[in-house]
This record gives structure tokens, C-alpha cells and sequence, in this order.
């Protein structure tokens, strides 16, 4: 285990890209807190007592992303119990498929509120805690719909060109501040439970390298919280070597 570096936290922890992150920034000496909805508390908390016995530490916690009410008290509670953030990851997809005929209003409204809202609180929060400190990393959680749509993907692609559009701002904004912010645009299918349950062809795919896998997509992450100032990446695209763009 490396030294402790400071702290870092994921917002959106589940069993793929988050958890990947979360052992990621634990192994290079980050106190990582976690969250996930608070009905998923007792298996964050399972995954952080891993994390724990393996030499780091780790916190768990149900929050809403989408709620200002928690989320400012979540960001408040680290810096008065674990320590000043250095690292803030929003980490939460979204991704569901509903022609346009068939997305109503709530949809649309809750994948916006998980995709870009909950993104744009957590940013705003960790540039409270950041600026005047002069330092800290914010990173984004993109992906192909960030950067254009596709039938079936209204509501996903609206929320992730808005969170794209929010991580732009604050680069901008944010940068002559000393904070680092970066957009990562995850283009192609990641390793996991999901996509395990609707393709059987994944095992062959990660054996030619022909999907994205969450270890390596994660050191990508950390590479780009430990950039020097004077050559920060804004916008990163992560895929397969295989992957058509």
C-alpha cells in the first residue's frame, strides 16, 4: 500500500467502473469515500471493509445524488471528519434506451437529474471546498453520448452533453484557480454485470482487449489526477483498440 495521499471521492460506486476507481485510488494511498443510494449502503460498506482489509481506508455512504440537501452535507461531513478532498469523481451513468415516443417526462427528468444535475452538484460543491485551497482535481464520467446522440438515446444524450457542458464551464473557470478539470469520454461497452447480462461474447472480447475493462480504464483516472499543472488534459477518450469512431 502507498503512503497516504489524500482524499478522494466517487461518487457512484456500484460493481463496475466505481468499485474499479475506488481500489484504484485506494492503492495509491487516497483515503477514497464512496457513495451510493442509501437502499446499496450495507454492500458499499461490505466493498469499503475490503478495501480496508486490504490496507487502505475506506468510507461509506447513502446519498442521493441528486438531492442538494445531501449532497452538501456529504461534502461538508468529509471535510470535517476525513480530511481536506483532493480528488472528486462523478461517476454516474444513466444509461437506459426509450425511443422518443416512449420517453415520458419523468424519464427524461430522472436521467437528467443522475446524469448531468447530480453532476453539476457535485462540481459546484467540490469548487467550494477547492478553491481556496488553490488545488484539487475534479473528473467527469462521460461517455459516447456525450458528444453526439443516437436513436433510443434522447434522454442519455441530452444529460451527458449537459454534464460535458458543465465540466467545459468549469475547466474554464476553475482552472486559472489552480483546480484541475477533466471530462473523460468513455466510448464503447465496459466490462461488468451489465453488460454481461445482455451480450455472451464478453470473455472473448476480453481476451482480444476489445472491451473496455474498469482496472484499466481506472489508470487512466489516476494518471489524470496526478498530472502536472503545466500539461492538464481536459477531455480524455478511453476505447477499445478495436472500437470504430
Amino acid at each position: 500500500m502507498a503512503e497516504a495521499f489524500g482524499v478522494c471521492l466517487i461518487v457512484g460506486v456500484g460493481d463496475g467502473l466505481g468499485s474499479a476507481l475506488a481500489r484504484a485510488f485506494s492503492a495509491e494511498g487516497y483515503v477514497v469515500c464512496m457513495t451510493r443510494r442509501a437502499r446499496h449502503l450495507e454492500e458499499l460498506e461490505a466493498f469499503a471493509e475490503s478495501l480496508r482489509a486490504a490496507g487502505g481506508r475506506a468510507h461509506a455512504f447513502g446519498v442521493d445524488a441528486r438531492s442538494e440537501e445531501e449532497t452538501v452535507e456529504l461534502f461538508g461531513r468529509i471535510e470535517r471528519e476525513v480530511g481536506p478532498l483532493d480528488v472528486v469523481i462523478y461517476n454516474i451513468g444513466a444509461n437506459v434506451r426509450f425511443g422518443i415516443r416512449e420517453t415520458t417526462a419523468r424519464v427524461f427528468t430522472k436521467v437528467w437529474e443522475m446524469a448531468c444535475f447530480g453532476g453539476f452538484l457535485a462540481g459546484r460543491e467540490a469548487a467550494r471546498a477547492m478553491v481556496p485551497r488553490g488545488r484539487g482535481t475534479i473528473l467527469f464520467t462521460g461517455a459516447t453520448a456525450s458528444v453526439r446522440g443516437r436513436e433510443g438515446f434522447a434522454a442519455f444524450a441530452a444529460a451527458k452533453h449537459g454534464l460535458r457542458a458543465v465540466a467545459q464551464s468549469m475547466a474554464r473557470e476553475l482552472g486559472p484557480q489552480g483546480i484541475h478539470v477533466a471530462h473523460v469520454v468513455i466510448d464503447g461497452a465496459i466490462e461488468g454485470v451489465f453488460i454481461r447480462s445482455n451480450r455472451d461474447d464478453v470473455d472473448a472480447l476480453l481476451q482480444e482487449d476489445a472491451i473496455l475493462k474498469p482496472d484499466d480504464i481506472a489508470k487512466a483516472y489516476v494518471a489524470l489526477a496526478r498530472q502536472p499543472r503545466s500539461a492538464w488534459t481536459h477531455e480524455l477518450d478511453l476505447r477499445p483498440w478495436r472500437e470504430s469512431w
